[in-house]
């Protein structure tokens, strides 16, 4: 039962054992959730142990089923010549997104060592955008001159069998001089006559797309057309790749995860927490400190009566600020663990070990938020228990907020719930609470020990 909760641990054993056919067999036995759990409770040397023990062909496989932040993460502790070998057996599309999130001297010295036809091929790819069809196209695939014939295609794919076996063999492109002509199915070549020219049986009504077509218009694409892929052109009508059906559908995923981060604040939309404590934190805080002053701002309209009140009265203008930003932090965390859970990196049984990740950021961001509203509070009213109230009630409620944030998913994962729609409220009113508890107990006890705030 351990062993299922913690497959990493095994994985180690025979990391450490330098037992390279176990090491694959025993990944070979694991689910795709299992692996990418365990890559990422490795540590690195281990992580750099494992992808040499493996083949590259192993490796690279390996490497697909991973998020892409934990691969460039380990290739570029590698050396090149290691890399290089490994993503030689990559898919020019996943070569093309490693390279790009790599620090750009360890992606030129891995490229340098790749096999020439590789290397060139992904130097054209990492000069788009990822989210193009440039950028999400690959180039395998099978491409044949309009004036050869049924025979010569024949020939050429038993000749180069090994090469094409990782091929989509569903469809051929038939080009003149570079430019798409049309398709052909496989099976149009099966009841051909092997004298037959490809630009007689070839179907030129073929749809394609340009290059430097967005995400948003290959969405459309795959929702209007039931194709397994669409050929990608430039500007000229040359063939340069194909854009497969599963790598869009992927890519809208990908974007729908990217953009739910992005509605919590969390710069970038991308974050586990294998990545440093102060990337995640400033991550968090560069929307984080932006919605702080928005929040003052709205609290201005009752600060805008405070003539007519006590000094008791002036936290009503901080309580709301208080809750809100106590939330916002909350609900970054609620995003993590959802994004997580959805990647099979954490498990619901790891509570404190995320409480103890979560309880970190809460920490440093707390601080910063404390002070910062601390410091309005003093420049608006001059008075530093004031100050000390708001900001203490501030920095303790986002430690609580990312606390409950980031281990509630977990929590109602385990028992079956429906993290994404019920951590939201379940986060409100826990920070909204204490939020108020927090800082009206504060100014009773300042009352208390001095009379007035």
């Amino acid at each position: 039962m351990e062993d299922v909760k913690r497959p990493w641990e095994k994985l180690v054993e025979l990391i450490e054992a330098d037992q390279p056919e176990q090491v694959k067999e025993y990944l070979q036995s694991m689910k795709t959730e299992d692996i990418v759990l365990s890559i990422s409770r490795l540590e690195k040397k281990e992580q750099l142990l494992l992808l040499t023990l493996l083949s590259p062909e192993d490796a690279a496989e390996l490497l697909d089923d991973i998020p892409e932040y934990h691969a460039t993460d380990i290739l570029e502790e590698m050396e090149s010549s290691r890399a290089a070998a490994i993503f030689n057996e990559l898919d020019s599309d996943e070569q093309a997104d490693l390279l790009t999130e790599m620090n750009e001297k360890e992606a030129t010295a891995i490229i340098e060592q790749m096999e020439p036809g590789e290397a060139e091929s992904v130097r054209r790819l990492i000069k788009y955008e990822a989210d193009t069809a440039g950028g999400l196209m690959i180039t395998e695939f099978l491409s044949f001159d309009k004036e050869q014939t049924v025979g010569d295609v024949v020939h050429e794919l038993r000749k180069n069998a090994e090469k094409y076996e990782d091929y989509n063999l569903q469809y051929i492109y038939v080009t003149a001089h570079g430019r798409l002509e049309g398709v052909l199915q496989m099976r149009d070549l099966l009841m051909a006559s092997l004298q037959a020219r490809l630009d007689v049986i070839v179907h030129s009504d073929v749809i394609s797309v340009m290059d430097s077509a967005t995400l948003h218009e290959l969405i459309n694409f795959v929702n209007d057309y039931d194709f397994y892929g669409v050929p990608v052109l430039n500007d000229d009508g040359v063939l340069l790749g194909v854009v497969l059906r599963s790598d869009i559908l992927e890519a809208k995923s990908e974007l729908a995860s990217i953009e739910l981060l992005e509605t919590q604040g969390i710069v970038g939309g991308e974050e586990l927490r294998t990545m440093p404590v102060l990337l995640r934190s400033r991550r968090r805080l560069s929307w984080l400190t932006v919605n702080i002053f928005l929040n003052v701002l709205a609290a201005s309209v009752i600060a805008f009566h405070q003539d007519t009140l006590s000094s008791i009265i002036a936290l009503a203008v901080f309580l709301p600020i208080i809750s809100d930003m106590s939330g916002c932090s909350g609900n970054q965390a609620v995003a993590v663990s959802l994004r997580e859970l959805s990647l099979g990196l954490i498990r619901p049984f790891e509570v404190a070990r995320v409480w103890l990740q979560e309880f970190s950021v809460g920490l440093l961001n707390g601080i910063v938020l404390g002070v910062l509203i601390g410091a309005v509070a003093y420049l608006w009213k001059g008075s530093l228990v004031l100050s000390l109230i708001v900001g203490g009630a501030l920095m303790l409620n986002t430690i609580v907020a990312v606390s409950i944030g980031g281990t509630i998913p977990l929590i109602l994962r385990r028992f079956g719930a429906d993290p994404a729609l019920a951590s939201g409220p379940i986060l409100t009113t826990i920070t909204d609470m204490f939020g108020f508890f927090l800082t009206l107990t504060f100014a009773s006890l300042a009352l208390t020990h001095f009379g007035t705030i």
